[in-house]
């Protein structure tokens, strides 16, 4: 019976939020509910459940409020402007240049982790670019998926805090041991850009030769005409970049970029160093950050209101999928799944769980979407895991270096990716078939790295 219930409500949560019939909130906290009632547990056990999962969320919600508060701040102020502009005009005119700027403005623009803001600093910037030297668009949304896709793991991204949320394992004791696997990813998708470049390179050349093979002797010939290789450095207009409104401008402090600059650099090094809890630095780092470049009660208030709609989305899911686990856990329904799929899984293959989990992280990223999978799937992996001594935290972080992370920008099943391919204006068949090999490489040389340095174990023991 809790065997069935507990499949059942899993199942009824993936199918509302795969279809998006219903807020996430609403899926995670009303179904189980309704299933341990059936189940026949009473609203005092229901409550006690809850409680007891809401216990073990709390801190990661906390962070995710926090940090995502603190760099909305050091965007308003202006912190990463002049990151901006370096790397566009580091960019110039050569189809390399462009790709590596491209994916590198879009790894800074995502040290905030949301993927909507990357996608609206990053597409307008470069676009005029890409069309001004006749580059394509789909080369941007790579370059652009890859770079925002390589940083998604940080422990304030949305994956990682849905992971920590999960397997009840701290997102730093997640983040920290992938650190070398996500560098080698941000190296990786600079490699990849440059190749990208190359190539954009060779087929505008190309096209330049076949359209002058076409007018040779023609009324053009000799116009001087710079086709696919864009204007003259006479025409050159300014780097592109988005202009700010009077209000945003009146928000920039450029006096304290370097305040601000090395704050962020030591929040981080907190992190890494794991100082204090994340929340805790967040915390402090915030309430810094508004002291210094907003002093006084009326802009302080306003700074913390511009960003409290989306950091409480995330939070209130959080604390959804906190009252979820606490239900199947507490009813006994994980123990219940886990046992039953445990008897048709043969022993033999669960060591190798999350190896599995690694390698159709990406493709998976086509099916589930980070709620329908961190809320869903994850918890029955572990439970079948649990069965064979596969520790959560090795299974969280199999997960992160794929699913909804380097794969959330090829992912129908997130608004962002919409927002990405709708900006630049590509068909989006197109851009999953151009995006999807390279992200799964990207996800394969994380796994590789991540577990070449114990991150994510070859063969559980």
């Amino acid at each position: 019976m809790l065997t069935f219930l507990g499949f059942l409500t899993i199942g009824v949560i993936l199918a509302l939020l795969l279809t998006n019939r219903v807020a996430a909130v609403v899926a995670l906290a009303g179904v189980p509910v309704v299933t341990a009632l059936v189940a026949g547990n009473s609203p005092a056990e229901i409550g006690a459940y809850v409680s007891e999962g809401l216990a073990g969320v709390v801190g990661v919600t906390a962070m995710f409020v926090f940090a995502i508060a603190y760099f909305g701040v050091m965007r308003d102020a202006g912190m990463f402007d002049p990151i901006i502009r370096r790397i566009v005009a580091f960019a110039g005119n050569a189809p390399v240049t462009v790709c590596l700027a491209t994916t590198t403005l879009a790894m800074a623009a995502h040290l905030d982790g949301a993927g909507a803001t990357t996608f609206l600093i990053t597409i307008p910037a470069m676009m005029p670019l890409f069309d001004r030297l006749g580059m394509k668009r789909l080369t941007l949304t790579v370059c652009v998926g890859m770079g925002a896709g390589v940083m998604n793991l940080l422990p304030w991204g949305g994956p990682t805090a849905r992971a920590a949320t999960t397997s009840g394992v701290g997102v730093n004791e997640l983040w920290v041991p992938l650190i070398p696997a996500q560098i080698a990813g941000m190296l990786g998708a600079l490699a990849i850009s440059y190749f990208l470049g190359r190539r954009e390179t060779t087929r505008l050349a190309a096209t330049a030769d076949d359209r002058s093979l076409s007018t040779v002797g023609g009324p053009d010939a000799g116009s001087g005409s710079t086709g696919a290789a864009g204007p003259s450095d006479d025409d050159t207009p300014s780097a592109p970049g988005h202009h700010l409104t009077e209000e945003e401008a009146a928000l920039r402090r450029p006096r304290l970029f370097w305040i601000n600059i090395a704050l962020t650099v030591l929040t981080i090094a907190g992190l890494v160093t794991t100082l204090a809890p994340p929340e805790l630095l967040f915390l402090v780092a915030l309430v810094v950050a508004l002291v210094v470049n907003y002093p006084g009660l009326k802009e302080q208030t306003a700074r913390i209101q511009a960003h409290a709609e989306g950091a409480m989305l995330m939070a209130s899911t959080l604390l959804a999928a906190g009252a979820f686990l606490g239900i199947l856990d507490g009813s006994g329904m994980v123990t219940a799944m886990a046992t039953s799929t445990a008897e048709i899984v043969p022993a033999s293959w669960a060591p190798g769980l999350p190896l599995l989990v690694g390698v159709l992280g990406v493709p998976l990223s086509l099916l589930f979407g980070p709620d329908a999978y961190y809320f869903g799937v994850l918890p029955v992996l572990q439970g079948l895991g649990a069965e064979f001594g596969v520790a959560n935290a090795d299974l969280a972080r199999a997960s992160l270096v794929g699913q909804e992370t380097v794969g959330f920008p090829i992912s129908p099943l997130t608004g962002s990716f919409f927002l990405l391919v709708g900006l630049a204006g590509v068909d989006i068949g197109r851009h999953i078939r151009a995006l999807f090999g390279w992200v799964w490489l990207l996800s394969l040389i994380m796994l590789v790295v991540a577990v070449a340095t114990g991150a994510v174990p070859l063969w559980a023991s």
